[in-house]
């Protein structure tokens, strides 16, 4: 029978942990699935865990190919995928036994999803930092689509390995390799072409973050790059129409983000601080102007355009609710970003 499900599994050097992730995906409960496991040149016993596993497992397909990296090796996948889902799955997470029908279940309930995630757990617990917690917290706090978008340039709000695609839609945009995260760059492309992507708002997924993932040794994921990947889709969505924008706070995150968006020819026309030794200061050759004073440079519903760059949930809202009393809508007058 033709699988409902293709699970894409991209494999390097992942022998330690490869056969408990295979398991995970053995023992899913009311899915029709299939496993296309890419091995991208691996030098361990990869490869070898796999023919073993494929042996007695005739759903699992195995694609050997010389090492290309992952954008490589997950469009290679994708070429070999034959359900009408495709879900993300990483060498070295667990997903729960019913991961694969809760989110194919969620997308035949939502044909206006183009794909979804699910909430997760990241693990190890004892080594996770202060700032990772948060994370997973920030992520397992998104509820639906809606959220989703609006917190888009906050951070990636879907984890990569948590993703169910429809065939349909990795069809007409795979992954690109430019040098920032390619899930990232493949989510803010879908979103700016006004597709939907939800959330099963339950943990369907173990995700692993070792010192020796993908994430933390490629420079293409170095928090610069994802702040390139931000800019890059801001100057081209919601600043595209003007030169001058409002940046709502200075301190590191919005410096940075500033920075990157000077790249594409985009400055602020005035950053509202609350810093009382910043205010009345020139800082990019924009005034730096009180919360108070934003009326006079940006009006709703006409702009310029407000990015409110505030790094921590707590500030974050109090933006979102000081912009809603003066009558800015969210994503229509401004969007917040970290």
């Amino acid at each position: 029978m033709t699988p409902l499900i293709s699970v894409l599994l991209p494999v390097h050097d992942a022998e330690a942990t490869l056969a408990l992730s295979l398991e995970s995906i053995r023992r899913q409960r009311g899915a029709r699935w299939e496993c296309i496991a890419v091995d991208d040149g691996s030098s361990d016993a990869s490869l070898a865990c796999l023919r073993r596993a494929a042996a007695l497992e005739p759903r699992l397909r195995v694609l050997p190919r010389r090492h290309a990296g992952i954008v490589a090796s997950l469009n290679a996948g994708l070429a070999e995928c034959q359900g009408k889902y495709v879900a993300r799955m990483d060498a070295d997470d667990v997903m729960l036994g019913d991961r694969l029908r809760s989110q194919a279940e969620a997308l035949e309930r939502d044909e206006s999803l183009a794909g979804l995630g699910c909430h997760v757990r990241i693990f190890p617990r004892g080594e996770q930092s202060a700032g990772r917690r948060q994370y997973e917290a920030w992520l397992n706090s998104l509820q639906d689509a809606a959220q989703v978008r609006r917190d888009a340039f906050v951070e990636c709000p879907l984890a990569h390995p948590s993703w169910m695609l429809r065939r349909s839609v990795f069809e007409r945009y795979p992954y690109h390799a430019r040098n920032w995260p390619e899930d990232y760059d493949l989510l803010l492309r879908l979103l700016a072409d006004g597709h939907a992507l939800g959330v099963v708002p339950r943990r369907l997924l173990c995700w692993r973050d070792g010192a020796g993932r993908l994430s933390r040794t490629s420079p293409d994921y170095a928090l610069r790059r994802f702040t390139a990947c931000k800019a890059y889709f801001l100057a081209h969505g919601a600043l595209a129409p003007a030169a001058r924008y409002v940046l709502w706070g200075y301190g590191q995150t919005g410096r940075t983000l500033a920075r990157a968006l000077a790249e594409h020819g985009k400055h602020p026309c005035a950053i509202v601080e609350l810093h009382p030794g910043r205010l009345g200061q020139t800082i990019q050759g924009a005034r730096v102007i009180a919360p108070g004073e934003l009326p006079s440079v940006s009006t709703p519903g006409a702009g310029p355009f407000i990015i409110a760059s505030v790094a921590r949930p707590g500030p974050r809202a109090q933006v979102r609710q000081a912009l809603a009393a003066l009558g800015f809508q969210e994503l229509r007058d401004f969007v917040c970003a970290a």
